[in-house]
């Protein structure tokens, strides 16, 4: 038997299945703001750094054989510093 519009078979409801679902996703940039606190600590530190200060004195002595002369001693840096050096020269 054959089904034809007109023939033996009955007419039937359609069967209706559930939808095929088809996702399109759509991707749409959003801004989300992220802040990243910077502290800056500025640090002092003390490094010791030598500054060398030298001194003289100056004397005044009555005459050396019995005069009545008079005798200045004086120290400058410069000679202090050459003789330091000539000591430990020696010393090595």
């Amino acid at each position: 038997m054959s089904c034809q519009h007109h023939g033996p078979c009955p007419e039937v409801s359609p069967i209706v299945c559930d939808p095929i679902v088809i996702v399109r996703d759509h991707y749409v940039p959003q801004i989300v703001p992220v802040i990243h606190p910077i502290k800056v600590v500025d640090k002092i530190h003390c490094c010791p750094v030598e500054k060398h200060i030298y001194t003289y004195s100056q004397e005044v002595e009555d005459g050396v054989y019995g005069g009545a002369g008079v005798r200045n001693v004086a120290v400058s840096a410069k000679s202090s510093k050459k003789r330091e050096r000539a000591r430990s020269r020696r010393k090595r």
